[in-house]
This record gives C-alpha cells, sequence and structure tokens, in this order.
C-alpha cells in the first residue's frame, strides 16, 4: 500500500503498478471507514463475503491470499446488500491512473426521474407566449390592418339613434386634442357612419391631417361664424374616406375672437349652422382651440358632449379644473344638455411611474367617463399628419392606431342604446 492514496491491487487491473483510487468500490471489499463504522453501528444487514474471483470463476478452494491486506478474514468480511442492484451491474474495471465515480446515488434511495428541487424551478416564465400569441407578429400586424381598414365596407360600428355632437376640449396645448378628433373621425367613418369634421383651431392642423386645402381663400368655418354662409358649401369630403366631411379652418379663423364681440348671439353662431344642415350625420366632431375663448365657447354651446383627452402628465392635470368649470357656467346659462361624457387618456408612457399615478387619479375622479382604450406614445401617430393622413391609414398594424380603433369602437358602443343592423 502506497500513501499516495491508491491501492496497488493487482486483482483490479491485473498489474501490481497500476494504482486504483480509494473510492473504487467492487464486490468484496468497501472503503476502509467500513472498519470504523461496521454494518451493525449503521443499521445494514450483512453476509459472509467470498474472496474476489479472478476472471469472474468463483474458485471456493482459493486461499486468503487473494483478499484485501489488512481486511479481516472472509468469514468475518461482511458486505452491505445495496438497494440499487443495477450499479454493479455498470461496474467496469478502472484504466490506469482514472478514478472510478461511484455509480451509486447520493443516498441509498434509487435514482428516479429528474424532479426540480424547489417549487421556483418549476415556474413557467411569464415571457411564454399564449396560444393566441403564437402567431407571428407580421400576421397579427396583417390581421389589425385588415380590421381597421374594413374594406368591405360593412357596418360594423354602431351608429347612434341621433346626431352625437361630440367637442374635443381642452385650453391646454399638445394634450392630442386633434389627434384624437383626426383618428376616431376616420375609424368611424371607415366602419360604417357618416362623420363630420369641424376645424374649429386658427392653427388648422385637423385639416392638415385629413389632408383637406385650406390656404387663403379657401371657404372656411371663419365664412359660417361671421358671413352666415351655409355650413354645406364649406364642407369638403375626404379623399380616400367614404362617408366622412371636413370643415376646414384657415388664417383668417384667428381674427374671428375679436370680431365675434360685436357679433348678436355670439356664443351660439356655430349651433345654427349644424343644425341648418341638410344632410344627416351620425358624429360631429370639432376640434377646439387651446384657450377658453369665444371659439371655444361656440363648441361648447354647439355640443352634446365633451370629450376631454388628458396627457399622462402633471400639468395636463392642472388646468383640468378650470375647464370643468367654464362647462358647468356653459351648462348653466347656455347649453343645459352639455355633459362631459369621455375622458380619454394620452400619451400614455408605460415606462414611468407618473403615467400610472396620472390615469388612477382620472379614473378614481371621474369613474366611467374614463375609455378602458388608452392612447400610447407611438412614433407612427406623429408621422402621419407629414403625408396628409390618419394613422388609421398610414399604418393601420401599428400600436397607435390600434388603440385609436378601440377607442372608437368603444364610443360608438357607449352611445348607442340599440344595435343597428351591420348594413344599415
Amino acid at each position: 500500500m502506497h500513501d499516495d492514496g491508491r491501492y496497488d491491487d493487482p486483482r483490479v487491473t491485473g498489474s501490481a503498478s497500476d494504482p486504483v483510487s480509494r473510492e473504487t468500490e467492487y464486490p468484496g471489499w468497501r472503503p476502509s471507514e467500513g472498519a470504523q463504522n461496521p454494518p451493525a453501528a449503521r443499521g445494514e444487514a450483512s453476509v459472509p463475503d467470498a474472496p474476489w474471483p479472478r476472471g469472474g470463476a468463483v474458485n471456493p478452494g482459493a486461499s486468503d491470499s487473494g483478499t484485501r491486506p489488512g481486511n479481516a478474514s472472509p468469514e468475518a468480511r461482511v458486505i452491505p446488500i445495496r438497494r440499487n442492484s443495477s450499479a454493479s451491474a455498470r461496474f467496469e474495471p478502472a484504466s490506469p491512473h482514472q478514478q472510478v465515480p461511484d455509480p451509486r446515488p447520493a443516498s441509498d434511495t434509487p435514482a428516479g426521474p429528474y424532479e426540480p428541487a424547489t417549487p421556483e424551478a418549476a415556474y413557467v416564465s411569464r415571457e411564454t407566449p399564449t396560444r393566441e400569441e403564437d402567431d407571428p407578429p407580421l400576421a397579427m400586424e396583417a390581421m389589425r390592418a385588415v380590421q381597421i381598414l374594413n374594406p368591405s365596407g360593412e357596418v360594423t360600428m354602431p351608429r347612434p339613434e341621433r346626431t352625437r355632437v361630440m367637442c374635443v376640449a381642452n385650453q391646454k396645448g399638445g394634450v392630442g386634442k386633434t389627434t384624437t378628433t383626426v383618428n376616431l373621425a376616420v375609424a368611424l367613418a371607415l366602419h360604417g357612419n357618416r362623420v363630420l369634421v369641424v376645424d374649429l383651431d386658427p392653427q388648422g392642423n385637423a385639416s392638415t391631417g385629413l389632408n383637406v386645402p385650406h390656404h387663403t381663400g379657401v371657404p372656411d368655418v371663419y365664412d359660417c361664424l361671421i358671413n352666415s354662409v351655409p355650413l354645406e358649401e364649406v364642407a369638403q369630403a375626404v379623399e380616400g374616406i367614404p362617408n366622412l366631411w371636413c370643415v376646414p379652418a384657415t388664417i383668417d379663423l384667428a381674427g374671428a375672437e375679436i370680431e365675434l364681440v360685436s357679433v348678436v348671439a355670439r356664443e351660439s353662431r356655430l349651433a345654427r349652422a349644424i343644425a341648418a344642415y341638410p344632410g344627416h350625420f351620425d358624429y360631429v366632431f370639432i376640434d377646439c382651440p387651446p384657450s377658453l375663448g369665444l371659439l371655444t365657447v361656440n363648441a361648447l354651446v354647439a355640443a352634446q358632449e365633451v370629450l376631454i383627452p388628458i396627457q399622462c402628465e402633471y400639468y395636463a392635470l392642472e388646468g383640468l379644473n378650470q375647464l370643468i368649470n367654464n362647462i358647468n357656467l356653459v351648462r348653466q346659462h347656455l347649453n343645459p344638455r352639455l355633459e362631459v361624457s369621455t375622458i380619454l387618456l394620452t400619451m400614455y408612457d408605460r415606462r414611468t411611474r407618473l403615467a400610472d399615478a396620472v390615469e388612477q387619479d382620472v379614473r378614481n375622479h371621474f369613474g366611467d367617463k374614463v375609455l378602458q382604450a388608452v392612447i400610447p406614445r407611438n412614433v407612427r401617430v406623429s408621422e402621419a399628419p407629414s403625408y396628409g393622413q390618419s394613422v388609421m391609414t398610414y399604418d393601420p398594424g401599428s400600436r397607435g392606431a390600434t388603440s385609436y380603433f378601440e377607442a372608437a369602437q368603444e364610443i360608438a358602443e357607449r352611445g348607442v342604446k340599440e344595435p343597428v343592423s351591420r348594413n344599415a
């Protein structure tokens, strides 16, 4: 025996020069710890051991010279009864300078199929797609585009029993009033509703988004307010969008605030112009300027409902109280039918906690008036006006188009008591 951690046992390798690791186990002997811890002390059964057979044959007459040096006689030596009988069947003689691993598992219990050690190991990642989300992204985007564009032309959104005049107002600029007006109008028109957009903002952004000419000299809403021109002579059909008309706004509208001061019944000029229109519309959207002047008051008097787009930031909430006060004043003195019917959250950035906080505050204050659809920040929504289009036609498969489509569908369903036939 050498002191380098190996035994020179010719019965395993056939040569006294081939060392065998102390960890080697084979029938007939066990590591040296067996002498220190008898099987009876460990609660193991014991049987008389037999000499190690050479070449696999049993030799009853073999002397004790074949046993391991330093061990007791064969009659006194014991081996444990192994529960894993397959371990000995897998035993192979060790090659020179190679340690033979213990074929038994760490415990005496047989090795079974793999099981996670902890419940967390069996947890399925939430990134695993569901069956509905397992379609390719391009296929899902194409399906959304077809649903939004509605090439069949059927009435897929319910039509109201009477004309719904909605004023899109918020005295804070940059909250998405014009974008909301244009995209909701296009979404409703693509799905079978007759829609009129009145651009009451001197900047004329709604006219730009619908690709309607609004340069100087074009008949616009200013002529209706100041010169009492009929609305049907000013309205223009939107190219490429059936059932959609727009009353444009030019730079002349910037002086209407001053000129309306001396006009009789200045607050109701727009209401009379809309009421005198000979045709029938399902929806009339009025895009208001970012102020609380006479133009916004005209829109509030002409409307029955107020749609307030709210940007998911603190500044958008700060001036909301003053807008609500002005709406209440108009209701008390000029238009008792007016009500705040719809709140739409725009420019939602899910990466910030502020957006979540603003959403919770608005929903807690306004309750069911807040639409479930939320408009996220989307580059396609900002790119569409540069091409004279809405996001519904510019990129119908984008997140922005899908969100505005869901908002339009929710508005249509809220305003209808009885469903209308799809081919009405």
